[in-house]
């Protein structure tokens, strides 16, 4: 009879787990005293004339907005120097998959992949279009999706690279 080794850790670890959480001393420091309240330091708000006074606020200015980044700046660029990467390294994975008979799963892509100069353009303007998508959000004021185009397109070459890589 084969017995759930697995399982059975599993089942036993976590009740352990629970048990040490629960006892552990940084659970307990949760709890707060008595003895550092000060009922004397806890005084009642005054009470509000019943007279209307005259109000002496006086109108202040905001202070002024942090200046935005400039678009090419070192972090920008750091982005799109890694996204230009990561697309040249797709485009030379998927070139060669594709010569050695594999096929390119991308619809997008599959349209261009009929030469390698296609190819090449697919990939250009993917990293043209990241760029351009990133200066539109800047100059919007959206500045996290500005930066999060590069990490975006980042993110799905590297992983383009490592299937294309894995199923050779």
């Amino acid at each position: 009879m084969r017995t759930n080794w697995v399982g059975a850790i599993l089942k036993y670890g976590l009740v352990i787990l629970l048990a040490i959480l629960g006892f552990s001393p940084s659970a307990l420091s949760q709890e707060v005293s008595l003895a550092l309240l000060r009922p004397n330091a806890i005084q009642p708000a005054p009470m509000a004339p019943a007279a209307p006074m005259v109000s002496t606020f006086q109108p202040t200015t905001q202070p002024e907005a942090p200046s935005q980044h400039r678009f090419w700046d070192s972090e920008n660029s750091l982005l799109f120097a890694t996204s230009a990467a990561f697309s040249a390294a797709d485009f030379v994975v998927t070139r060669d998959n594709l010569r050695a008979g594999g096929q390119e799963l991308n619809p997008v892509t599959r349209v261009f992949c009929g030469s390698t100069a296609g190819l090449a353009v697919n990939f250009a303007g993917e990293t043209v279009g990241v760029v351009g998508l990133s200066y539109l959000f800047h100059k919007t004021g959206h500045h996290r999706l500005e930066r999060a185009v590069s990490m975006l397109n980042i993110g799905a070459s590297a992983s383009a690279v490592t299937f294309d890589l894995a199923h050779r």
